[in-house]
């Protein structure tokens, strides 16, 4: 059990539950990213602004990844 009090528990979980809104809306961007690089054209596949867009990609996921850490951890705080 615990050490926090309801207040203080009662915060972490406020902070969870923004941070997993965070999480869905980086998602949502990340879906946006890949239906953008699946459409640039077979011409450009390989072109710098294919390889931004993978970039771009492999960060949204480290930080999606980063977010599920994160709440995992005020979980296991508030537990």
């Amino acid at each position: 059990m615990s050490n926090l009090n309801q207040n203080r528990r009662k915060r972490l979980n406020e902070v969870s539950e923004k941070i997993s809104e965070l999480k869905e809306i980086l998602e949502l961007i990340h879906e946006e990213e890949e239906e953008y690089k699946e459409n640039i054209p077979e011409n450009l596949v390989g072109s710098e602004r294919y390889e931004r867009s993978e970039e771009c990609l492999g960060q949204l996921e480290e930080a999606i990844e980063n977010l599920e850490n994160a709440t995992d951890m005020i979980e296991e705080a508030v537990s």
